[in-house]
């Protein structure tokens, strides 16, 4: 009786043995697959280098020894948005993004609350006259909409061992129209800018760069130059920005760069 039980239960068996261990090798796969997929783009992400994306990164070095404040700066590595016919609405626009700027940055005259506040200087082994303390999170927080009492960096100025706000800057991202730049900031008071026409060096880092026709300063400014000389060239490095310095005395020196 016994054998003939187990005779009558051997396809049971027989399904358990086979059919449910296949089952859970094909569940397994399935989990696996998609990560086993993704692991060549994961891997490819951390060893690409990094881009000339002021978007992501901030302002590369080259570009902040190329901007001197209060300065416009001109010449074939800048852009700057065309500046729009005066009118007494933006000009009372521009005064309220001033006014709540300039109450937002009164705690940041400590520059020790701004690196608690997660603003980071960039750059800061070099030993400039001025300074970008950047956030990245208001970086990120820039791309989808303006917060005149959140800009994405802080301008300081050197001062002994310490350091001295100056103002702020604003950024916007690359694809932004001028009509859309002048939403946020008008454009009949100030001028957005961006670095354009860099020629990289033939290794393509970002770092300070040491032969005069390549960087946010050199003499290359066409992509069939740049190509000649084995470099590489980065149309527009990173996003639109603005400075902004919201202590000075009138609209000319508070919107000039």
């Amino acid at each position: 009786m016994v054998a003939k039980g187990i005779y009558k239960a051997m396809p049971c068996l027989r399904f358990v043995i086979i059919i449910v261990p296949a089952f859970f090798v094909l569940l397994f796969t399935a989990v696996s697959e998609p990560r086993a997929a993704q692991a060549p783009e994961a891997a490819q992400d951390d060893s690409a280098p990094q881009s000339m994306d002021m978007d992501h990164h901030g302002h590369a070095e080259g570009a902040l020894e190329a901007m001197t404040p209060h300065q416009h700066h001109a010449g074939p590595h800048m852009k700057w948005t065309a500046l729009r016919t005066p009118n007494a609405d933006d000009a009372g626009r521009a005064d309220q993004i001033v006014q709540i700027l300039r109450q937002a940055l009164t705690k940041y005259k400590n520059y020790r609350v701004a690196l608690d506040d997660g603003f980071v200087p960039m750059h800061p082994e070099r030993k400039p006259k001025h300074f970008h303390f950047a956030n990245k999170e208001r970086r990120f927080l820039a791309k989808i909409r303006f917060d005149p009492a959140e800009p994405t960096a802080l301008l300081y100025r050197r001062s002994g061992d310490s350091y001295e706000l100056e103002g702020a800057m604003y950024t916007a991202p690359r694809g932004m129209s001028e009509d859309q730049l002048n939403d946020r900031i008008p454009l009949s008071v100030a001028q957005w800018h961006a670095h354009v026409n860099i020629c990289l060096e033939p290794d393509g880092s970002g770092r300070r760069m040491t032969r005069r026709q390549f960087g946010f300063k050199g003499t290359i400014a066409t992509e069939s130059e740049c190509r000649q000389a084995g470099g590489r060239f980065v149309p527009q490095a990173g996003g639109w920005m603005i400075h902004v310095y919201p202590f000075e005395s009138t609209p000319a020196k508070i919107w000039t760069h």
